[in-house]
C-alpha cells in the first residue's frame, strides 16, 4: 500500500465515523446533548485532518490550492487545528453550549448550502460566514488573519471563495433580507462533497488503488455517483 492509498483508507475511515456520529445525534442528545455535539465536532475535525493528510502525501501530483473547494478546506483545517483564534465555532456548540439560544432569542438565522446533485440526504456541519472572511480578508483589519498562507495566497483565496464558491452572493442575499452578518452560516458539507469528487477522480484517473471496503465504497459514491452544483446555493432559516 502506497502512501496515497493509506491517506484514502484513513479519510474513509474519519468519514465513516462523522457519519455514525450524525445516525447517533439525535438519540444521544436527549441524554448527553454535550457529547453528541462535541461527537459531531471531533469527528468532523477528523475528516478535516485526514483530508490535509491525503494533501501532504498528494500535493506533489495534485495542485489543491488551484480550487477553491480544496484550497478552502485546508484553511478550515489549519483554522481549526492550531486553534489560535475563537473562530469556526460550529452551529451545534455554539447554540446548545455555549448559551447562544439564551442569546439569541427571537432572532432568525439563515443558512446556506450548495447543491448536492444525486444524494438523497445532506448532512450539516455549519460555521459562521463571517468567520471565513475574518480570517482571510485583511481590509476587515482582523486579528485572527491566516498568517501562514502569506498575503497573496490569502488574498488569492479570498477571490476564490467570493467567486468560485458563492460567498459573495450569498452574503448579498443575507443583507438583502435583512440578515445581520453574524446571523448567517454556512454547511460546508457540500463543499467538502465537491472537493472530495475532484480528488477522487484525480486519484482515479491517475490509477491509485481505492485499498479496503471503505476507500472502494466512498469511490463508488464520489467517482460515479455525485457532483455538486457550486453555481447554485440554496437557503434555509
Amino acid at each position: 500500500m502506497n502512501v496515497q492509498q493509506s491517506a484514502l483508507s484513513r479519510l474513509a475511515n474519519a468519514m465513516r465515523l462523522f457519519g455514525e456520529a450524525n445516525l447517533k445525534f439525535e438519540g444521544l442528545k436527549r441524554i448527553d446533548l454535550e457529547e453528541a455535539v462535541h461527537n459531531l465536532d471531533r469527528t468532523f475535525e477528523a475528516k478535516l485532518e485526514a483530508f490535509h493528510s491525503l494533501y501532504d502525501v498528494d500535493k506533489a501530483e495534485f495542485d489543491y490550492f488551484a480550487s477553491a473547494d480544496t484550497a478552502v478546506l485546508n484553511m478550515l483545517r489549519n483554522a481549526i487545528h492550531h486553534r489560535d483564534h475563537p473562530l469556526f465555532s460550529s452551529w451545534n456548540e455554539e447554540m446548545a453550549l455555549n448559551g447562544g439560544i439564551d442569546r439569541s432569542r427571537g432572532a432568525e438565522f439563515i443558512f446556506a448550502a450548495h447543491e448536492v446533485v444525486g444524494a438523497g440526504h445532506t448532512m450539516r456541519q455549519c460555521y459562521r460566514l463571517d468567520d471565513f472572511y475574518l480570517r482571510l480578508d485583511g481590509t476587515l483589519a482582523s486579528p485572527h488573519l491566516e498568517d501562514r498562507m502569506g498575503l497573496r495566497n490569502r488574498e488569492k483565496l479570498l477571490v476564490q471563495i467570493n467567486s468560485e464558491l458563492k460567498f459573495k452572493q450569498i452574503s448579498s442575499h443575507a443583507a438583502a433580507n435583512r440578515y445581520p452578518s453574524q446571523q448567517v452560516y454556512l454547511n460546508v458539507i457540500p463543499i467538502f462533497v465537491s472537493a472530495l469528487c475532484r480528488i477522487f477522480g484525480s486519484l482515479n484517473d491517475r490509477g491509485v488503488k481505492f485499498d479496503g471496503f471503505g476507500a472502494d465504497t466512498y469511490k463508488s459514491v464520489f467517482v460515479d455517483e455525485l457532483s455538486v452544483d457550486l453555481s447554485n446555493v440554496n437557503y434555509a432559516t
